[in-house]
């Protein structure tokens, strides 16, 4: 168990259930595999830290204030852990591949990004938030924050 990390603690609690992870996440992959986005889902791919293998999973991709941003709902998982080792990636939708640079936020940046994310997507990722949704205080999102990575993206190196 990871003591003194919020997202670390995070990841270890929560799950997506049996019907996320068994039918809807293979569905979602399997649209977008033929170029299908549903609202905004993109298969991140990222280097593996380990292995230097590529890693993929399905994410929802956010564009807020003109800028795009990856939220991991779930907390500290395998493709944070990556990102933030490489700081780059490729978002793909079908054939296309979209190369990317990754910053991660401070938690002090995190409330208006995690408001835009939850407005879009609370239906499927709200269990992950322990309550906290778009119509949350400034103050109940701050407290939120630091369970939940959210990295900017840049353009990626050609």
């Amino acid at each position: 168990m990871t003591t003194g990390n919020p997202a670390a603690a995070h990841f270890e609690r929560k799950h997506p259930g049996w019907f996320t992870a068994h039918v809807f996440n293979r569905l979602l992959s399997g649209f977008m595999r033929l170029g299908v986005s549903m609202l905004g889902s993109r298969v991140l791919e990222v280097r593996g830290r380990s292995s230097g293998q590529p890693r993929r999973t399905p994410v929802n991709l956010l564009t807020c204030e003109g800028e795009r941003y990856l939220v991991a709902p779930r907390g500290e998982t395998q493709w944070v852990r990556n990102l933030r080792a490489s700081g780059e990636g490729r978002l793909l939708l079908g054939r296309r591949s979209e190369p990317f640079t990754a910053v991660e936020l401070s938690d002090e940046q995190k409330a208006p990004v995690l408001r835009a994310y939850l407005e879009r997507w609370k239906a499927e990722v709200g269990v992950f938030f322990d309550g906290v949704g778009p119509d949350s205080s400034e103050d109940e999102l701050r407290q939120a924050a630091p369970k939940h990575p959210v990295f900017r993206l840049g353009a990626g190196a050609s």
